[in-house]
C-alpha cells in the first residue's frame, strides 16, 4: 500500500551512463553474467552514487543491468542523485538498495530513509519501510510497514517533514 509519493525529477542523462563501480575485490561469472564486488564498494551512474559493503551486479541478455547492494554491518547502503535542472540533490538509505536497468527504478528496503537537499539545505526527510524511486515516472513512493508489524524500528507510518518553497524564487 501506498502511503506517500512526491515528484523526484531524477538527472535525465544518467540513464545512457556506465556503471562504474570501486571495491576491494571482485568476482565476476561471465557464463552467468554475475559480478560480486566487496568491500567498501561504490558504484556511479552520472550523478547517481550508491555505496555498501556489497554490490552484486546481473546483466539480462538485453543488456540492461540489475544491482543488488547490501551495507557495512550496523550501517545502511546509501544513494545520492541531482535533481534535473536545479541545485537540488535526493540522498536515501535503506538496508538493502536494488536497482532495476529496465525500468530506471531504485527500491531502498528496511528503515527506508530519503533526503531532498536544497544547495546543501536539507529540504524534505521521509522516511518508511520500503521507498521506491522511479526515473522514468519521476515519482518515489514511501510504504509503512504491514499490519502486525508494530514494534520495529521505524514503526507504522510513514514519517515526513516538508519544508514550504520560497514562492518569489520559484517563480523566477
Amino acid at each position: 500500500m501506498a502511503l506517500g509519493s512526491a515528484s523526484a525529477l531524477a538527472e535525465k542523462a544518467d540513464r545512457d551512463k556506465p556503471l562504474n563501480i570501486e571495491a576491494d575485490s571482485l568476482v565476476h561469472d561471465e557464463l552467468k553474467q554475475i559480478s560480486v564486488f566487496k568491500g567498501r564498494a561504490v558504484l556511479t551512474k552520472g550523478t547517481m552514487v550508491i555505496r555498501g559493503e556489497r554490490i552484486e551486479v546481473r546483466q539480462d541478455p538485453d543488456g540492461y543491468q540489475f544491482v543488488h547492494i547490501l551495507p557495512e554491518s550496523n550501517k545502511r547502503a546509501f544513494f545520492r542523485q541531482k535533481r534535473e535542472g536545479v541545485d537540488e540533490f535526493m540522498e536515501a538509505e535503506g538496508l538493502r538498495i536494488d536497482y532495476d536497468g529496465r525500468s530506471d527504478q531504485v527500491t531502498l528496503n528496511e528503515q527506508a530513509e530519503v533526503r531532498r537537499y536544497r544547495g546543501a539545505v536539507l529540504a524534505d526527510q521521509m522516511s518508511g519501510k520500503r521507498i521506491v524511486y522511479n526515473n522514468l515516472s519521476d515519482v518515489f513512493t514511501i510504504d509503512g510497514q504491514k499490519a502486525g508489524e508494530a514494534g520495529k524500528s521505524f514503526g507504522t507510518r510513514v514519517r515526513a517533514t516538508l519544508a514550504p518553497r520560497n514562492t518569489t524564487a520559484d517563480k523566477k
